[in-house]
């Protein structure tokens, strides 16, 4: 019974600092990622996908309109918003 056990031990103890190197900071970083784009309000300066920036024209519940230039606006699902930036950085 207890051979058993402590041939498991190394198996159990991999788990365990998997869980705490990866699993759990990836879902911090979803969680994160989460409530910045549930807090993106209209004029915002945000990141999409692809590295294009712009400012936040109109919200919807799962898309998004994206001034990407003066009259072009494009339309980008929340999720693909990757960071949302300081006032005054999109001229």
């Amino acid at each position: 019974m207890m051979g058993s056990f402590a041939s498991m031990l190394p198996l159990v103890l991999m788990f365990v600092v998997l869980y705490f190197v990866m699993i759990r900071p990836q879902m911090k970083r979803q969680k994160e990622h989460r409530a910045m784009v549930e807090a993106l309000a209209k004029g915002d300066e945000v990141v999409i996908g692809g590295g294009m920036l712009g400012k936040v024209a109109k919200l919807g519940e799962t898309y998004l309109a994206v001034e990407v230039a003066n009259g072009v606006e494009v339309q980008v699902q929340r999720s693909a918003v990757q960071q949302v930036l300081p006032k005054g950085t999109v001229k």
